[in-house]
């Protein structure tokens, strides 16, 4: 993934670049991202996130690492790696806080600068996929996203939703944009879709279904899955530990192994089993 002259030259040892969008704010997509990147990891890929969420950064948390910092070093920033060996790595405006419940009340110019800086300066360790977690909607974040990472041929995005009409709606905007700025559509996660019961996982559907794959077949994009409310995943989150290694036979934990097995196959070129 090359690039020219020397324009954000860390990202040159990044393999396979996402981001992670959706129209709406309250619809999991930190979560996505998160359980994405340790799914990779089980997958026995080298992830890095990047945090760009300026004002809701939440996955510092989510990975048991809000209260670390990062430092400078010769090649940039350092990201920070909560686990030992250090297979998953992260940077977030969260760890250049010095309270973690400051407000960041910046206009768009002072954003973007950061967001370039973000995208620049933090040392990627030849990792094999950066997974990019954006702030809701389609604002001046996300094109100064799209346009730094042009020369860089980025994989794509992946658009998450929650089943609700209220939702799909702001991401039929999401794919208007993604299409505008010529951006790939890797596929349509459906979050939040039904309830798993902890003691037989029997999955019921509190809200209504069918919104993220009906979306999915009218656009023409792939339809990555349905991954449904559970509990213990929100207990884990709020812990700072690691789902998947914790309930890698649950019904979300299938799902999030199918759901990366494709887009590996896709980043990767990799036949259809």
């Amino acid at each position: 993934m090359d690039g020219s002259g020397d324009k954000i030259s860390h990202l040159r040892q990044v393999k396979h670049i996402i981001v992670v969008l959706s129209g709406k704010g309250g619809v999991g997509k930190s979560t996505v991202t998160v359980e994405l990147a340790l799914t990779l990891r089980a997958a026995g890929k080298k992830v890095g996130i990047l945090d760009i969420d300026l004002c809701g950064p939440s996955i510092p948390r989510m990975l048991g690492a809000g209260d670390q910092r990062v430092h400078q070093s010769s090649d940039g920033w350092v990201p920070i790696y909560p686990g030992n060996d250090k297979s998953v790595g992260l940077m977030s405006i969260g760890f250049l806080l010095s309270n973690p419940d400051e407000a960041v009340v910046w206009r768009g110019p002072k954003k973007n600068a950061l967001i370039k800086q973000l995208l620049d300066d933090v040392y990627w360790d030849n990792i094999d996929y950066l997974l990019i977690d954006t702030p809701p909607g389609t604002s001046d974040e996300h094109i100064t996203v799209v346009e730094a990472l042009r020369d860089y041929n980025p994989d794509g995005s992946i658009l998450v939703t929650t089943p609700q009409a209220v939702s799909t709606a702001d991401v039929r905007r999401e794919i208007t944009f993604c299409r505008k700025a010529a951006l790939p559509i890797l596929g349509i996660i459906e979050n939040m879709s039904g309830y798993v019961c902890p003691n037989c996982e029997e999955c019921t559907n509190i809200f209504s279904s069918g919104g993220g794959k009906g979306l999915a077949d009218e656009f023409g994009i792939p339809f990555l899955g349905c991954v449904p409310i559970d509990p213990e995943l929100t207990k884990t989150l709020e812990q700072g530990q690691n789902f998947v290694e914790a309930f890698p036979n649950s019904k979300v934990a299938r799902i999030f192994s199918d759901v990366v097995a494709n887009v590996i196959r896709v980043c990767e070129n990799q036949p259809t089993p």
